[in-house]
């Protein structure tokens, strides 16, 4: 500002308030604004993390499925071979035998499930970072 002006406006005490109401309120609607974007970043954020994690529980869960499937028609064949049983020495191998290939079953399908839960919690966390990312 000119020294005149800067004169005026300390000389007029109402031009010198609307001048400063009207720098305010244009610093609160800038900062309103951006508000306003970060609030819409947060909430693309959140969708997009829900997704990622609602993609995860039905992998999850689809696996779960499909391994209960698996253990059942186990079990029913299990049942089977025992009705066939004519020796308690013929029972002890089956059954111990079967207790192996389920063990062996259950170890593997819980690493399975292991995987797809750490692989669904890093790509929530991914998710949730790369929102980071970008709203910084």
């Amino acid at each position: 500002m000119t020294a005149n002006a800067e004169l005026r406006r300390s000389t007029n005490p109402v031009q010198a308030f609307r001048e400063v109401a009207e720098e305010g309120a244009a610093e609160a609607k800038e900062n309103l604004d951006k508000m306003a974007a970060a609030a819409g970043e947060a909430t693309h954020v959140l969708k997009d993390t829900y997704a990622t994690g609602l993609k995860g529980a039905h992998d999850y869960i689809a696996k779960v499925l499909e391994f209960a499937q698996i253990n059942t028609n186990s079990a029913f064949e299990y049942a089977s071979q025992l009705a066939a049983v004519k020796s308690p020495t013929e029972f002890f191998s089956l059954s111990n035998n079967h207790l192996r290939q389920q063990f062996e079953t259950l170890s593997r399908q819980a690493q399975e499930l292991a995987a797809i839960a750490q692989k669904m919690t890093a790509a929530a966390a991914e998710s949730v970072k790369a929102g980071i990312h970008k709203a910084v």
